[in-house]
């Protein structure tokens, strides 16, 4: 089956809707720290104090979607992420109401923190559901593999796009308003994703599972951790080390346009990975995008000027998608089934931590010595990646069911 024709049988077995309301509820989470840091700088006059509420609210993301997904992985899916559809649009509400000039700032982190912990992370638990939904399509393999990478190519564009309509509803409609629409988007296309009928199939899948005592810890998902905590580093650094070059030159409103970049290749390449023949097994897929990950870091070392940035941001997308693709592939395969929501969120959780570890180990190196130090930072986390890939991959290959050829 070719690429084209995996992507129209995927379309054919869920329907366009499901594909459109599964894109759009992860919408929000991508508009909320950008956001959250227009919102609350803009307001307070602070851009430290809007820095630390759009970072309390990742890192407390990253902390819950790991805790709600194991509880997905318990009850279903329907139920929880209603909940936290319907509690995060409310506290993205909460952050603008509690946001003015006079407000203490403690108040407005304790809103920041609650509303992230709760917010859901649909494209995590969107991978989950491909599974089952392909179970009796027939060439399952072929049909997951494009899935996932269909799902890779729709989180970097969502973090391409939520940004970006940060910045326009935020000059139409005020930061507040920009906030209120992402609090809309997560109460209709959030609450309609918890409800849609691929939920129900999830929960029979778990039923199914038996509810077994496997450990999720095992030394080969400590692995898959690490490499998206790589793949975070390399993202905060980037934006970081962007933003410091950006601004050097008097063009700090250029940072996040340039940044955006690197999702543009990287939808690309994501799209296009599912052409790969079956035989490239996924282990070897994720080695092979971290070497990707390195040579084209690499120049980043040697930029100087802003379109000498952005034409090596450009190429370096092209290796991140099939890179993580690779990562949540292995997870769906390699962890037992009754735990695959939680994998899936702690592995994007995982992200988010890698990625303020990364923008707060760049910014104190360029405060020193500017934006190469920034993206030596990048480079550093591409070569661990390529260490973690190459030292744990006969593992990885060894780890992965027979019968399942990955």
């Amino acid at each position: 089956m070719s690429a084209i024709a995996a992507y129209r049988a995927l379309l054919r077995i869920v329907g366009p809707a499901y594909v459109l309301v599964a894109f759009l509820g992860r919408i929000p989470l991508a508009m909320s720290q950008l956001g959250v840091l227009v919102l609350v700088s803009e307001t307070t006059g602070r851009y430290g104090v809007g820095g630390a509420a759009a970072g309390i609210l990742a890192i407390s993301n990253a902390l819950g979607s790991p805790l709600f997904g194991s509880l997905s992985d318990r009850i279903g899916q329907r139920p929880v992420v209603l909940v936290q559809s319907l509690a995060g649009a409310a506290g993205l509400a909460g952050i603008v109401a509690v946001t003015h000039p006079d407000a203490a700032q403690g108040l407005i982190f304790v809103v920041a923190g609650l509303t992230g912990f709760v917010m859901p992370q649909v494209g995590p638990l969107a991978r989950v559901r491909w599974r089952p939904i392909t179970r009796d399509a027939g060439d399952q393999r072929r049909l997951v593999d494009a899935a996932f990478s269909y799902e890779g190519a729709a989180d970097e564009a969502s973090f391409v796009l939520g940004p970006a309509m940060i910045g326009v509803l935020a000059i139409l409609a005020e930061p507040a308003g920009a906030l209120l629409a992402a609090a809309v988007l997560l109460a209709v296309f959030g609450s309609w994703f918890a409800v849609h009928p691929t939920s129900a199939l999830v929960g029979r899948r778990t039923v199914l599972g038996g509810g077994g005592t496997e450990p999720l810890f095992t030394g080969v998902f400590v692995v898959l951790l690490l490499a998206q905590v790589c793949v975070g580093m390399i993202f905060g650094s980037v934006q970081t080390g962007t933003t410091v070059l950006a601004t050097a030159e008097g063009q700090a409103g250029l940072a996040g346009l340039i940044h955006a970049v690197l999702g543009i290749g990287s939808v690309i390449a994501g799209l296009a990975i599912t052409g790969l023949p079956e035989r490239v097994l996924y282990a070897t897929r994720m080695a092979v995008a971290a070497l990707g990950l390195l040579v084209l870091a690499a120049p980043l070392l040697l930029v100087d000027s802003l379109p000498s940035l952005i034409g090596v941001i450009a190429l370096l997308g092209f290796a991140v998608a099939p890179y993580m693709i690779s990562n949540f592939a292995l997870a769906g395969i390699l962890v037992p089934v009754h735990r695959v929501s939680a994998a899936m969120t702690m592995l994007a959780g995982a992200t988010g931590i890698g990625y303020a570890l990364g923008a707060a180990l760049a910014g104190r190196l360029a405060d020193a010595s500017g934006h190469t130090a920034a993206f030596a930072v990048t480079v550093s986390a591409a070569g661990l990646a390529v260490v973690i890939s190459l030292a744990s991959n006969r593992a990885l290959r060894q780890a992965v069911p027979v019968d399942q050829g990955y």
